[in-house]
């Protein structure tokens, strides 16, 4: 695994609204796996939970997570993101799940009655696959 920050192609790929999983860690240490939305900025990562879901509650028990973020045109290619949630804020007026939002949709959030929390990854390690494979790794 490498360290940031990433090659540029890298960042290409995460700066595209590509399908990504997340995985939090349950109390027991078991992983959970679930599909999400990210917004690559700055070489953070924002996520935004809604307050009723687990995955909130798992990491501010645990703030270790991995993002993977599949290339859409091609699963083969893609970047997993070690790290931890090193920020947890509301997402006062939605402004930030607004912001994923446009970026996957063209629109603003559309379910407007719950409250969110806005969350940041800061990387600790990264690894690829296909074309932004690390030429150190094993083959």
């Amino acid at each position: 695994m490498s360290k940031p920050p990433l090659p540029e192609a890298a960042v290409r790929l995460l700066s595209r609204p590509n399908p990504a999983v997340i995985t939090t860690l349950r109390p027991d240490g078991q992983p959970v796996s679930t599909a999400t939305w990210y917004l690559w900025e700055d070489g953070r990562v924002l996520l935004n939970m809604d307050e009723g879901r687990k995955r909130l509650a798992h990491v501010r028990n645990d703030p270790r997570v991995t993002l993977t973020v599949l290339d859409q045109d091609s699963w083969y290619t893609h970047v997993s993101l070690i790290g931890r949630i090193t920020e947890l804020r509301p997402d006062t007026g939605l402004s930030d799940i607004d912001r994923l939002a446009h970026h996957y949709l063209g629109n603003p959030y559309p379910q407007r009655d719950r409250d969110r929390v806005s969350a940041w990854l800061d990387i600790d390690r990264w690894h690829g696959w296909g074309t932004l494979k690390d030429n150190t790794q094993a083959g």
